[in-house]
């Protein structure tokens, strides 16, 4: 009986294929064999000698016109609504205006550090707006969509609405710090 796997064999063979002989020697990579030190200096060459993962790499540019946005899995449906129609405060602002994308990596991730120490959970980033895809504005853009969802810290980010700058800026909602979710289901608590 012929099986459609042999005659393909059989047919491959025809063709000058070989078999690839298996080996005893492969290669074996448990998560813990890399050294950290390697591991850091792989990630800093992948990611242009930048820390925080954030990659300068270019990449495929958004059309300016459009709304961007992204949450995190969890982030209710509600909770994303509210954050898209500005109905949070605002408690920060970080002007990137005419920054090159190396200059905005490294403000961002100082900036949404310095907002998780002192407690700020919702913020606007001002960009600029482009009318070409090559514009500064747009770079920044295209590139904070990219980035934005590979911090840890960031829970959610949408267009800005037209009175905060529109397609020029972004909301950004941040993780909420452990005080502040001990201090929310104490008060929830309290309620019951």
């Amino acid at each position: 009986m012929i099986t459609q796997e042999s005659s393909f064999l059989d047919e491959m063979k025809q063709e000058g294929v070989k078999p690839i002989k298996h080996s005893s020697h492969r290669a074996r990579l448990a998560r813990g064999e890399i050294d950290s030190e390697t591991f850091i200096e792989r990630r800093r060459a992948a990611t242009d000698g930048d820390d925080s993962g954030l990659s300068l790499a270019p990449i495929p540019m958004l059309n300016p016109l459009d709304p961007v946005g992204w949450r995190h899995d969890g982030v209710q449906e509600g909770v994303y609504r509210n954050l898209r129609l500005a109905r949070y405060a605002i408690d920060a602002r970080l002007d990137l205006l005419g920054k090159t994308p190396m200059q905005a990596r490294d403000e961002l991730t100082n900036f949404i550090d310095e907002c998780l120490r002192l407690n700020i959970r919702c913020f606007v980033i001002n960009i600029g707006r482009g009318r070409s895809p090559t514009s500064s504005g747009n770079q920044l853009k295209t590139y904070l969509n990219a980035w934005l969802p590979q911090l840890p810290s960031v829970m959610a980010f949408h267009s800005a609405q037209s009175q905060h700058g529109g397609t020029g800026a972004l909301y950004i909602m941040l993780r909420k710090s452990e005080q502040a979710r001990l201090d929310n289901l104490e008060k929830h608590q309290k309620r019951r």
